[in-house]
């Protein structure tokens, strides 16, 4: 017994040795940024901290854009490549949080195959409406649309996404009983909401800031836990009274499961840093964005945090997707 006890102490030395080593020794060839539509938050996250790390590894890394299905056939790719860190993805809560939640059958476990290196950035919800609605404030937003016959339309980006869930978890605790309307983008949501054709959206500080700025939309609350650094005038729904109602659009990078803990750190550590930079914050705001730089421990417990939140408002809602 004490000769096997032996045999395995050596073998998890061994491993811990030739993880160190991998860790120590990466990247031996250029890696593989995968994220999805060209454009967006995690485009430009994703094209930032590839830069950045092409700098500070002195090899490439390559963004690769596969926006199909909602993030679904990058995720896939990422979740069945080798895991040595040569294969990384910058995905957020659609794929990771909600998913599984709203489609029957994914070709991955978005908590199971994936390894959560760290969150890359937050971007706060905000309750946008158009000037001519009577409310300045939630409050009043509340009582409008509740008394309002036939309920206040809400546009989202899309069926499922975030600014939907944002939705579907304000009515859930505000009873305000609004009507969901879904659109093919959160620029197709943003224009419906500036025609009029919707009286408000739940979308993220990245599409809204601009419009809101030049007077042609009026922000009601973010529902984050603090205020916005680039919006803050704009009051947070706990400080008018709602607690319990922060959504965010967040991304992350995340390696395949099974990559070595020692590489996955290592990453982190370099990650981390450059998010931590002065540059960085700068460069996030501009986007709308919060550089949120975490540990993998701590982003891991987010993102399964994140996964059975909204798994409870999927389920009460009874969304569900094709």
């Amino acid at each position: 017994m004490a000769a096997g006890i032996g045999r395995a102490l050596a073998v998890a030395a061994a491993l811990f040795v030739s993880s160190g080593a991998l860790a120590q020794e990466f990247p031996q060839r250029p890696v593989r940024l995968i994220t999805g539509s060209p454009g967006g938050t995690s485009d430009f996250s994703a094209r930032y901290i590839a830069q950045k790390l092409g700098e500070r590894w002195r090899q490439q890394v390559v963004v690769d854009n596969r926006p199909a299905v909602g993030g679904i056939v990058a995720a896939e790719i990422v979740a069945k490549a080798n895991p040595d860190g040569h294969t990384l993805i910058v995905s957020g809560i659609s794929v990771h949080a909600t998913a599984q939640h709203l489609i029957k059958r994914l070709p991955f476990d978005p908590l199971r195959d994936f390894a959560p290196v760290s969150n890359l950035t937050h971007s706060g919800i905000v309750i946008v409406v158009v000037p001519t609605l009577p409310a300045q404030n939630l409050r009043e937003f509340i009582a409008y649309a509740k008394a309002r016959t036939g309920g206040v339309n809400y546009a989202s980006s899309v069926a499922g996404s975030s600014s939907h869930l944002a939705g579907e978890l304000f009515n859930q605790l505000t009873g305000a009983g609004l009507v969901h309307i879904p659109y093919k983008g959160a620029g197709f949501s943003l224009t419906a909401l500036m025609t009029a054709e919707v009286q408000s959206a739940f979308l993220a500080t990245t599409t809204t800031n601009t419009q809101v700025k030049a007077g042609r939309l009026r922000a009601l609350a973010l529902l984050s836990e603090h205020r916005y650094p680039g919006m803050p005038e704009v009051p947070t729904a706990a400080e008018q009274g709602y607690a319990g109602l922060e959504s965010y659009v967040w991304f992350g990078l995340f390696a395949p499961a099974r990559t070595p803990p020692a590489l996955v750190a290592r990453i982190n550590r370099e990650v981390s840093a450059i998010l931590r930079h002065p540059e960085t914050l700068q460069a996030m705001l501009s986007q709308g964005a919060e550089p949120a730089p975490s540990s993998p421990e701590v982003f891991a417990a987010f993102v399964n945090s994140e996964s059975a939140k909204w798994g409870r408002v999927i389920r009460a809602a009874k969304i569900e997707l094709q």
